[in-house]
């Protein structure tokens, strides 16, 4: 039984799980943080490479020089180090595709998309600029888009601190990506922040166009390009291209770095100004410099060139012809002659070539040939063939398509292959577009998600997240929780859509505390300001056994939800005493303990049986344990005892007792018992005649 190998583990911490990328000099791996439990990129250096110095030392400055930018529109460089006689750089992980991507996709963009991505670039290489680094290989494969739509700038793999005594490279050696050099990197000369503008001016020119300005077979031919040519103007290649936007390229693409954006904060500022549909400053002078600079007939310079295809990092050597830097003066008659005598044969051989391919009003002007067949063919390669026979290739309608492969495929053209047409006629090239399968909305509004826990689960399906802050309808809804989405869930959506998420903010719901309860008056009317509720007193019409100024209750009743700024009514006790049991004490004792408590009492006879001694309280109303205001009498039915008259209350001495009639009696028996006379009262003092309960089954008799 054969088992499956553990995967790579670098520095016993990063645990590769798969590659997702491949450049000049390294592979990049998705691998997982085992200390921090998170997915990061894993740059990994090619075994061969380790062992040269010079590459190390490349790939130690990368770190190096990323690890000290922290920037949102720049990818971080988390770790680096050696591991199995190799090197790597630690870095985020994005979750997105480059921007090389899209345009084999997608272009050509949108002219405000494509200035809003070169915006969000130009903010981190400016940012970078002001830390000291230059890029030196700004390209779209360096260029990531999340699927959020955030833009990510990576790999500042040959960047070298501007001002540093010492190069990674050897001298007359230039490293970068051929199609996206500046002329001077071309041709070794010193960089700065100015060639990182000129190459973020050939990636929106790709963009805008769906092509790079320039071409060919090897990287040395088009670093020459860049150094001797005229690229296409944007707006020959793809009409809908605004003017201004198209001066903005030609500006950043200035052959002489003094012509360009002098920053690129200055490029940013123009491209956002166009984006808000603002004046550029972009001047038409540069761009007209861009445009006509005099293309130079040059012999081929002697080069060395590395076989590798021109979108990568490439090493060459700097092209010695074209520099911008003050040539010998020759003065010799001889070498004027010799340069006249070649210019003027150059004029003749490219007329009289001119006019056999029918221009400069050639014989063959208006002779026709066949159009060559470039269906099934890339875009570009299509544009670059009907180019190469004096056609000019023009972007007809798209067809979507979910097959990633066939994006950016010709499917027609018009003339069709084989038909008749004549040099410098139009050829219209219909192609397919990708276009994602539609996306079921996932459910993120019923399960009381936070909206970035919400955006979360949208973005992972391939959709956009927007806030739409809302009120809350109910006490159900929570603050800061999703209560709403659209589109709904469940529905089929396109791919990289956007929905809006409605959001609970502001107004909230706030329930009355329960705790409120036996709180005093001022404390519960602070509890209830801290809840943004309004408080108001009412007094208790009735005893209570909560302490008098307490609160008894509340309406709304504790635990209701309110919206804030409601009232609320504090209901406060009156006072209240609980009636104590006098049963079984002597009658004394009891006169004593209920005068003690603020209460009346009177004694009435018991005559039934009981077990108390002679004296002793048998039974007393109200029963024991009852709440009654203060000043309330109590009677205390005495074994053996007399019925009396008189009750005394708090603070005052018996006073006369009043004539009783017959059947009401201010004395109280228990059923079975006869009624007794009454007593004689006593003189009394001050203080009111105390209100008396007469008893059923008592008979009155006379005071």
């Amino acid at each position: 039984m054969t088992t499956t190998p553990p995967p790579p583990v670098y520095n016993g911490r990063y645990e590769l799980r798969r590659q997702i990328a491949r450049g000049g000099t390294a592979q990049v791996y998705l691998a997982h943080d085992l200390l921090l439990d998170r997915p990061v990129a894993l740059k990994v250096l090619f075994p061969e490479l380790s062992a040269d110095r010079a590459f190390v030392e490349r790939f130690r400055r990368e770190a190096q020089a990323a690890a000290n930018l922290s920037h949102p529109n720049i990818v971080p460089v988390f770790d680096w180090g050696e591991s199995d006689r190799t090197h790597f750089i630690v870095m985020e992980y994005v979750d997105g595709e480059p921007l090389s991507a899209i345009i084999r996709s997608q272009a050509p963009l949108g002219a405000a998309q494509a200035a809003a991505i070169a915006a969000d670039i130009a903010k981190a290489l400016s940012y970078a600029h002001r830390h000291g680094v230059v890029h030196r290989d700004v390209k779209p494969g360096n260029v990531l888009i999340t699927t959020d739509g955030a833009v990510k700038v990576t790999d500042f793999g040959i960047a070298r601190a501007m001002g540093a005594d010492t190069q990674v490279t050897q001298t007359g050696l230039v490293m970068g990506t051929a199609t996206y050099f500046s002329p001077e990197q071309a041709q070794g000369l010193g960089v700065d922040g100015r060639s990182d503008v000129y190459a973020l001016g050939v990636v929106l020119y790709e963009m805008l166009t769906g092509r790079p300005p320039f071409s060919g077979e090897t990287p040395v031919a088009i670093a020459y390009q860049h150094v001797r040519e005229t690229p296409p103007t944007p707006r020959s290649l793809n009409s809908t291209i605004p003017e201004p936007l198209e001066t903005i390229v030609l500006h950043a693409m200035a052959k002489q770095p003094g012509d360009r954006y002098a920053t690129a904060d200055d490029l940013r500022a123009d491209l956002e100004r166009f984006v808000r549909g603002q004046a550029v400053l972009a001047t038409t002078s540069a761009a007209s410099t861009a445009r006509t600079t005099t293309v130079a007939a040059v012999a081929a310079p002697a080069t060395t060139t590395v076989a590798v295809p021109s979108t990568q990092t490439t090493v060459v050597e700097a092209i010695d012809e074209g520099g911008f830097g003050p040539r010998p003066k020759r003065t010799t008659v001889w070498w004027a002659l010799a340069a006249v005598l070649l210019l003027c044969g150059i004029g003749a051989i490219v007329y009289f070539g001119g006019r056999s391919l029918g221009y400069f009003g050639g014989k063959t002007a208006a002779a026709t040939f066949q159009a060559p067949k470039v269906t099934g063919m890339r875009l570009s390669a299509a544009e670059d063939r009907l180019r190469s026979r004096h056609l000019v290739p023009v972007r007809g309608t798209t067809k979507t398509t979910p097959d990633k492969g066939a994006a950016g495929t010709v499917y027609a053209q018009s003339p069709s292959a084989g038909q008749k047409v004549r040099a410098h006629e139009q050829v219209t090239l219909d192609y397919y577009r990708y276009q994602h399968p539609a996306v079921s909305v996932p459910n993120v509004s019923t399960q009381g998600n936070t909206y970035q826990e919400a955006a979360a689960q949208l973005v992972l399906q391939g959709f956009k997240a927007k806030e739409l802050p809302v009120k809350a309808s109910s006490p159900s809804q929570k603050q800061g929780t999703v209560i709403a989405q659209n589109p709904k869930a469940n529905t089929s959506q396109p791919y990289g859509s956007t929905v809006t998420l409605s959001v609970v903010s502001g107004q909230s719901y706030v329930t009355i505390p329960s705790s409120i309860i036996g709180q005093t008056q001022a404390a519960a009317e602070q509890t209830l300001r801290q809840l943004n509720l309004v408080p108001k007193t009412h007094q208790a019409t009735h005893p209570s056994s909560t302490p008098l100024g307490d609160v008894v209750t509340t309406s709304p009743a504790p635990g209701t939800p309110l919206k804030p700024n409601s009232t609320v009514t504090l209901v406060i006790s009156s006072g209240g005493v609980i009636v104590p049991n006098e049963v079984g004490f002597s009658a004394q004792q009891a006169e004593s303990d209920l005068q003690s408590k603020g209460l009346g009492f009177r004694v009435a006879a018991y005559s039934g049986t009981s077990q108390y001694v002679p004296g002793t309280v048998a039974q007393q109303e109200p029963r024991p344990t009852r709440v009654v205001s203060q000043g309330t009498v109590i009677v205390l039915f005495v074994v053996g005892g007399k019925s009396a008259v008189t009750s005394t209350t708090p603070g005052t001495s018996g006073t006369s007792g009043t004539s009783g009639t017959s059947g009401s009696v201010p004395t109280t028996s228990l059923p079975g018992t006869s009624g007794t006379s009454g007593t004689s009262g006593t003189s009394g003092t001050s203080g009111s005649v105390p209100t008396t309960t007469s008893l059923p089954g008592t008979s009155g008799t006379s005071g």
